[in-house]
C-alpha cells in the first residue's frame, strides 16, 4: 500500500509541476512526458529509500 500511495502522490505532484512549468514557459502541457518523469521520480524515491541506512536505536545504560 505504501508503494501505491507513493506512486499516486508522485504522479499528482509531478503533473502539477509539469502543468505549472509548461504554463510559465508558454509551451503545451504534455501528459505523457509528465508520466515518464513521474515514473522516474518514483523509482528514484524507492531506490533512495533502500540505499539510506536505517538508524540504529540508541542503547540506554
Amino acid at each position: 500500500m505504501a508503494y501505491f500511495m507513493t506512486l499516486f502522490w508522485t504522479f499528482l505532484l509531478t503533473h502539477m509541476m509539469a502543468y505549472v512549468v509548461s504554463s510559465m514557459n508558454g509551451v503545451p502541457y504534455e501528459f505523457m512526458t509528465a508520466n515518464i518523469i513521474a515514473v522516474v521520480v518514483t523509482v528514484l524515491l524507492f531506490v533512495i529509500g533502500t540505499v539510506i541506512p536505517k538508524p540504529e536505536p540508541a542503547e540506554h545504560h
